[in-house]
């Protein structure tokens, strides 16, 4: 896909506004940030059975694809939207931020969040780390947790059932180079919670209490040891299929 140049300058200067940092600033956030099939969707899927949290849909302009064998729902996995409606959306200021990803659009508007505000919920959703980024620039109560896989081959094991067992080995090599940014750039911010997702049920534990600031991991070297492995891991498998 390529993104049209006026699309990409309206990307490049759009800011967030104002009544959107004083939701944020007033509302509970909680990302769950990490490398593909790390296990966010799932343990996101066991919260909301809670209650105690609202989903934020996302808009993006890529098309729906399979997660897990199931094709992704219009309005429940995410807003698929062209590029023309990506760019009303910024002309009229209805999001929060938006930015490119893949080589598609994705972007976060004000109604999501506002609705988990009115409801008293914790707004939760997947982002990546620059997404994570620009919410903690508006506000420092936003909260990312970083999910991390146990180990190389288990998360190789995550990819192939995640994608039916039909890996596009091009997707492949550039989910591996950005898992490796992301990985360096969690790694170098103070922000950032670190969960291991060995047992899922324990891991859904770990997520909720430190959402709802009953527990911290932010010093936890076991996990930080495992996201510089996976690193280094990373490095070589591009390294040796270059």
């Amino acid at each position: 896909m390529s993104i049209g140049p006026d699309l990409q300058k309206k990307l490049q200067a759009y800011t967030v506004p104002s009544r959107a940092v004083d939701l944020i600033r007033s509302s509970k956030i909680v990302f769950l940030v990490g490398i593909t099939a790390a296990g966010k969707d799932t343990v996101i899927g066991q919260l909301l059975k809670s209650g105690d949290y609202h989903y934020i849909v996302s808009h993006t302009t890529r098309l729906p694809r399979y997660n897990q064998s199931v094709l992704e729902q219009d309005g429940l996995d995410y807003h698929f939207v062209d590029e023309a409606k990506m760019a009303e959306l910024l002309d009229n200021q209805e999001l929060i931020e938006a930015k490119i990803v893949h080589e598609n659009i994705y972007g976060t508007s004000i109604s999501e969040i506002q609705e988990a505000h009115d409801r008293s919920e914790i707004a939760i959703s997947e982002v990546d780390v620059q997404g994570a980024a620009e919410f903690r620039a508006v506000s420092a109560t936003v909260l990312p947790i970083f999910m991390l896989p146990p180990s190389f081959p288990v998360w190789q094991e995550r990819l192939v059932k995640r994608y039916g067992g039909n890996v596009d080995l091009a997707d492949l090599h550039l989910r591996m180079k950005t898992a490796k940014s992301e990985l360096q750039d969690a790694l170098e911010k103070d922000y950032f919670e670190f969960v291991i997702n060995i047992d899922l049920a324990e891991t859904i534990k770990t997520v909720d209490a430190i959402a709802h600031g009953s527990l911290s991991s932010k010093k936890n070297d076991k996990a930080r040891a495992v996201a510089e492995q996976l690193m280094a891991d990373i490095e070589a498998y591009c390294q040796n299929n270059a």
